[in-house]
């Protein structure tokens, strides 16, 4: 396991939108091999949300605009899905 104090150490130099933004990278090259347009409509999506409802003390303005995009795209994508 590793220790709290350097798992604290890292994420105390970045800003909860970048942590966010890898957070969603991650998720979604981790749903690419399933093959599912459905999958990553509701990831787009649910990543919208959290970007949009985290505190904007938190992160830059920047990542609220992200989010709002998200919550526009993840739907469309999660619409035209065949599969």
């Amino acid at each position: 396991m590793l220790p709290l104090q350097f798992v604290d150490g890292i994420l105390l130099e970045f800003n909860m939108g970048q942590i966010l933004l890898v957070a969603f990278l991650l998720a979604t090259v981790g749903s690419l091999p399933l093959k599912s347009q459905k999958l990553i409509g509701l990831n787009t999506t649910l990543f919208g949300l959290i970007f949009i409802v985290t505190p904007a003390d938190m992160m830059p303005e920047l990542y609220l605009f992200f989010g709002i995009t998200l919550i526009v795209v993840g739907p469309i994508v999660y619409t035209t899905a065949k599969n």
